[in-house]
């Protein structure tokens, strides 16, 4: 049993079986004013509407049944739709009409006695007392201590009640709170939980074929829609109402989506509410992200700032400036002429705005910043799933994926549980994973090559651009080169994405994860390690490859054939700088515009698709029946607007998004001061445009418990640590701090001729093969080409300098790990509370998570069976219900 919400006094009665009749489980909030009438029911007005199936048929001019209907189809949707009444479910059907379309339209509702079987089927969790104690923000509550009005809070009427719950048993259901009112005893996502089961795991052919449940069918095109029904719309009514007559969907829709809300803690009670822990969870995520990116981004700009400065007193910058023909440049490419020095001055500035000594402390600050994030995120996050009762669902109440129920070849008893569980063995998925790893090894190799083809793709175009004639474009070739290199680049990642995306998906399901929690994990997991092979595999070129290996003038390195590419005239970390804000930014802005400008397409497409057909009526006028066409005007039912709303499309892409930038604004921060800003300003739109697709433009979604962010925080953790590396190396490597800092220590503390110090001479062969021309080119080397000692000097400080960085930001981190405990204390001692209250009020054969088997020690929990066709599992209440029965699987007739 889990309470959400805040510690009551240690004196109150557990469970108050003086029940008053409007304190139901059912309801939003006990005082909540009356609701409009209900349209979510069947055509008698009362049975409510659970789930609803759709199919479309084409319609011939003669209104002919069942013409042009694949007969599979119809034979599978039949057959599927026979086995969901033999299993207790409430069937409706209703049709439209439109120009060459039929639009068929099943309505189903669960009975009591399918959605009492099912609670305890899938461990629902159902109310013993509400807990009236207010839930706090913490900022919130830190400044009603100083006597301060939070600016973020606002007041969102009807907040969902909390309870002390625990899992529901039919032996049990007196104990229950509002069990006497079986209409609103489960609340609506708990029937939508219910439905989804049952549609999931209701087989219409033969199950080693794979012709089971809800989801093969709507990839089949069996059935084109399945989804429960939005409780209402989300527009406000007219006239002015009291807040508290307004429906879930409009309260989200006024306190949320709306972007006057931008400023405001978002209602992330009435999101679990509505859409489920799952959802609210993401959202709580990002908001609690976004927050901590606030200081971030403010020390960002602060540094970025600073560079505006340095460029008016930086000493080396002003010998660039005013060096005029001293410094006579080496050509870039075989065809490129000499250059000076001091052209590039305006460059050289631009590049102090990334890269001075503000950038190390950003770094030490980001690494150190992103291992606090993510341990008070762990207390974040502990303390709402407690509050809404996942504490300890993936451990002990997380059933099999129905999917996996339907096609696993053995059961076996769960250890835990004591129950009959499907079972698939452990070496054939293994051998189905490492199938699956090499295809992620080919992938990884095709994007590899995709950035050979851009390199050679800029390192080519330069030598264009330098042929031309227009002395503007051939002055600026490298920097042509570069940014269209960059937008290419973009482009195929973008594209490679999608491809690989999907194949992950039938990998990952091909692979057979018992638990949708596993299964999501191992999707997530393929899919990240190529799309940050993918995203990043360019900013580390360019960060610790690019103007490594080119050699030096008259002993040129090359890559088929063309030298290999070198460093912009304003060195590599401004490079970096522009592929990071073109990647990063220009990534968010081609989301933000596809998630605001195409659900909206696509939503009025949909609706102008399924515009209803005119019918026609007759008209009497007491004399005469004169012959009329009619629009009709009757108010739209919900099933057909909700059918033309879009398909909820899931969190994995959102996350992707925020994790990828997360990688962004820790590992290259020191290329980027700004990219914090940056994120910033994206996540704010982000929350609005995600609140607005789940509220107005999304079909309901099938709720779904969580017990936390999945698989995504390991892989947070993981970035953390390599952004430690790669700042490290970054600063070491790629930045002139170092130099910098061993000129001033070593030769002048001015930095005066901090430049010629840079800059070697080109050997006395090649000055031949030009002219006799010397001439300057980066890096310490002597007139032969051979390594000047300063740089083995520096190339010990640097190696010294990442040494010392990691350790010093890894052992902070460790600190900052160690002293800030997961849980909260105050969560602690409330589930160790509950623990005790729980046995209390189930004392029978119960306690928290554990179930005790009889027999049990008599059946090894190793016990395989091998099973064809496997029927429902038993019921384990006392009184299982009667129009359940076992269906057993009909043979194969094609």
């Amino acid at each position: 049993m889990r309470r959400r919400g805040e510690q009551r006094d240690d004196s109150a009665t557990l469970i108050d079986m003086d029940i008053k009749s409007e304190n139901n489980y059912g309801s939003i909030t006990t005082d909540a004013a009356a609701e409009p009438r209900d349209r979510n029911v069947f055509s008698d007005g009362s049975t409510r509407v659970d789930f609803v199936l759709v199919w479309e048929e084409p319609l011939s001019s003669q209104n002919e049944e069942n013409a042009g209907v694949n007969p599979a189809h119809r034979k599978w949707r039949e057959k599927f739709l026979k086995k969901l009444k033999l299993s207790g479910l409430l069937l409706e059907q209703k049709e439209v009409h439109q120009k060459k379309t039929r639009i068929c339209f099943v309505l189903l509702s669960a009975p009591w006695s399918v959605l009492c079987y099912y609670a305890e089927e899938i461990s629902l969790r159902v109310p013993l007392q509400v807990v009236n104690a207010p839930i706090i923000n913490w900022s919130e509550h830190v400044l009603s201590q100083l006597s301060l009005g939070s600016p973020l809070s606002q007041d969102v009427p009807n907040p969902p009640p909390d309870y002390y719950t625990c899992q529901f048993r039919s032996n049990k259901l007196q104990r229950f709170l509002g069990s006497d009112d079986r209409d609103s005893f489960f609340k609506t996502t708990q029937r939508h939980q219910v439905l989804y089961e049952i549609l999931a795991r209701t087989q219409y052919g033969l199950a080693k074929r794979g012709e089971v449940g809800i989801d093969r069918l709507l990839t089949e095109q069996v059935f084109t829609a399945a989804y429960p029904l939005h409780e209402g719309g989300f527009e406000l009514p007219t006239a002015p109402v009291p807040p508290e007559s307004l429906g879930l969907r409009q309260i989200l829709y006024t306190y949320w989506a709306q972007w006057s809300c931008y400023r405001r803690y978002q209602p992330l009670d009435h999101i679990r509410e509505y859409f489920g822990e799952k959802i609210a969870l993401y959202f709580a995520w990002l908001g609690f992200y976004t927050g901590w990116l606030a200081p971030a981004s403010l020390l960002g700009t602060v540094i970025f700032l600073i560079g505006f400065w340095l460029v008016a007193t930086d000493v080396p910058a002003m010998e660039v400036c005013n060096s005029g023909n001293n410094f006579t440049m080496c050509p870039l490419c075989n065809i490129c002429s000499y250059w000076n020095y001091s052209s590039i001055c305006v460059t050289y500035k631009a590049g102090l705005l990334f890269d001075n000594g503000g950038t190390v402390f950003l770094s030490v600050f980001m690494s150190l910043w992103a291992v606090t994030f993510l341990e008070y995120w762990k207390r974040s996050c502990s303390a709402l799933t407690h509050r809404w009762d996942c504490s300890e669902f993936q451990d002990i109440e997380e059933r099999p994926r129905p999917e996996f129920t339907a096609m696993a070849p053995m059961t076996m008893r769960n250890p835990v549980t004591g129950a009959e569980e499907p079972y698939f063995p452990e070496n054939k998925r293994f051998n189905r994973s490492l199938t699956g790893c090499m295809v992620i090894v080919v992938m990884i190799a095709v994007v590899l090559m995709f950035l050979i083809a851009i390199i050679l793709y800029r390192s080519i175009l330069r030598l264009i651009i330098n042929k031309s004639a227009n002395s503007f474009v051939s002055g600026s070739a490298g920097r042509i080169a570069s940014l269209s290199g960059s937008v290419l680049n973009l482009l195929v990642i973008l594209m490679l994405s999608k491809v690989y995306t999907s194949l992950a998906h039938i990998l990952t399901r091909w692979e057979m994860h018992r638990t949708q929690s596993k299964y999501e994990d191992m999707f997530i997991l393929k899919v990240f390690i190529f799309q940050f092979v993918n995203f990043y595999s360019s900013p580390v070129y360019i960060a610790f490859f690019k103007g490594r290996f080119i050699g030096y003038p008259g002993n040129y390195n090359t890559l088929f054939g063309v030298r290999n590419e070198d460093c912009g005239a304003g060195g590599c970390l401004i490079e970096l700088a522009q592929e990071l804000l073109v990647i990063m930014v220009g990534k968010q802005l081609i989301n933000n515009i596809q998630e605001f400008l195409v659900p909206k397409f696509r939503a009025w497409w949909q609706k102008r698709k399924l515009s209803r057909r005119p019918t026609e009526v007759k008209e009497e006028d007491g004399e005469e029946a004169q012959r009329g066409v009619k629009v009709e005007e009757e108010e739209v039912p919900p099933w057909e607007a909700d059918y033309q709303l879009l398909v909820c499309e899931g969190l994995f892409s959102e996350y992707l998004e925020m994790v990828i930038q997360f990688g962004f604004i820790t590992i290259f921060v020191a290329a980027c001061p700004l990219a914090p800003l940056f994120a910033l300003i994206n996540n704010w739109i982000e929350i609005r445009l995600d609140a607005q697709k789940f509220v107005m433009e999304y079909r309901r979604p099938v709720v779904e418990r969580a017990q936390d962010i999945g698989i995504w925080f390991p892989i947070m953790q993981f970035i953390t640590h390599i952004a430690v590396l790669s700042n490290a190396f970054l600063i070491a490597f790629t930045s002139s701090f170092l130099p910098r800092l061993y000129y001033r220590y070593t030769r002048d503390s001015t930095l005066s001729g901090f430049i010629n110090f840079t800059l070697a001479t080109s050997p006395s062969n090649f000055s031949e093969q030009s002219q006799n021309t010397l001439c300057r080119y980066r890096g310490f080397r002597d007139e032969k080409g051979k390594h000047l000692p300063e740089f083995f000097h520096l190339l010990a400080i640097r190696l010294a300098f990442v040494i010392v960085f990691e350790h010093v930001v890894f052992f902070i981190g460790r600190l900052i790990d160690l002293m800030v405990p997961d849980v909260p204390e105050e969560v602690e001692m409330k589930m160790k509370r509950e623990h005790y209250m729980a046995k209390e009020a189930l004392a029978e054969n119960q306690s928290l998570g554990k179930t005790e088997i009889p027999g049990e020690k008599d059946v090894p929990p190793s016990e395989l069976r091998q099973r064809g066709s496997r029927p429902s599992p038993p019921p384990q209440s006392d009184s299982p219900p009667p129009n359940l029965m076992e269906i057993p699987e009909e043979p194969d007739r094609c």
